[in-house]
């Protein structure tokens, strides 16, 4: 299967992207990753090959390793980045990944942890989406009653498929399924006046800061770009292929990713002083750290040595320190 690879980043998350990367490759991904991103790149990034591509006309081209190619497109967007999703992956199918028969989107603080083989079956079976920490909301939820009732305004129907609620950090699709992009992209665009604009989000400047205009009553839209993407999942009507909270590494079970929710971030996080308050590393840690040094090195390599030894110390001062 001919397939793409998307994410978007600003600011330090550089770092989640690369590890990202690492991990798809690991996994036997091969082929090509768009990096939307606003402001500054990275040096490791940089060193690239400027080219000009479709209406990026100062894009960089940077191939780490046999098989794999990045591309960095600057965005000059005035929304949050995480409600540009499926702008970004509609842009890229109708351009530059035109020829790519599906499109995968994931958060820069994602580390792959199951073969790409799994991946490309799963897009088959449907859009692949994967359950939220927050799921279940049951059908007569507040905050699914209350997106039927706003969208309704919109002439959009919305009808109830099961109680899951998709984490909005990863999705992937065939491109004869691109209809739900087009669909999730309308929902948030009519999802714009509740929240204050496009530009509002659960984070502000890549920290978790919201800035989502509060409504009277139940909070319908306060994870903005997640919430559209569930209320793009009742609207669509073809199939939508759900995975668990295992999918995360959200609960027990067959881990496909591990996606660092929250902060700190796995980049930032002091496993130390988190021992010391009872604080064990996460998962997440334990998988970003194992995948920091090949084939892009965006930390040097013994930072990444040193966390990980940091992360077996706070492992032995967990099994004897507590703070209660």
């Amino acid at each position: 299967m001919k397939a793409a690879i998307c994410t978007l980043f600003e600011g330090h998350y550089h770092f989640g992207v690369a590890t990202l990367s690492n991990s798809l490759y690991k996994n036997g991904f091969r082929g090509t990753i768009y990096v939307g991103y606003r402001g500054a790149l990275p040096e490791w990034a940089l060193k690239g090959k400027k080219v000009i591509l479709g209406k990026w006309d100062k894009a960089i081209v940077l191939c780490p390793i046999d098989g794999i190619e990045m591309v960095f497109v600057p965005l000059t967007t005035t929304y949050s980045l995480t409600n540009y999703k499926p702008d970004f992956m509609l842009e890229l199918w109708e351009g530059v990944a035109q020829d790519e028969e599906a499109l995968f989107y994931f958060d820069p603080d994602i580390v792959v942890d199951e073969s790409w083989a799994c991946f490309e079956e799963w897009v088959k079976c449907g859009v692949a989406v994967c359950e939220d920490v927050n799921s279940p909301l049951q059908e007569f939820h507040p905050r699914r009653v209350g997106w039927r009732e706003y969208f309704a305004k919109y002439d959009l129907d919305l009808s109830f498929k099961n109680q899951i609620y998709v984490n909005g950090g990863f999705i992937g699709l065939l491109k004869k399924d691109i209809s739900f992009l087009i669909i999730w992209r309308q929902i948030q665009e009519n999802m714009a006046d509740d929240i204050g604009g496009l530009e509002k989000s659960i984070f502000s400047d890549a920290t978790i800061v919201g800035t989502i205009t509060e409504r009277k009553g139940f909070q319908i839209f306060d994870k903005s770009d997640q919430d559209a993407l569930n209320a793009a999942i009742e609207t669509y009507k073809g199939v939508i292929s759900f995975i668990g909270k295992e999918g995360m590494g959200f609960g027990a079970g067959n881990i496909a990713m591990y996606h660092a929710l929250g902060s700190p971030k796995p980049w930032k996080a002091n496993h130390f002083l988190r021992a010391v308050h009872a604080k064990p590393p996460r998962k997440e840690d334990v998988a970003y750290w194992m995948h920091t040094e090949a084939p892009i090195l965006a930390h040097s390599r013994f930072e990444s040595r040193r966390k990980i030894l940091s992360i077996k110390l706070a492992k032995l001062i967990g099994r004897f320190y507590n703070v209660n």
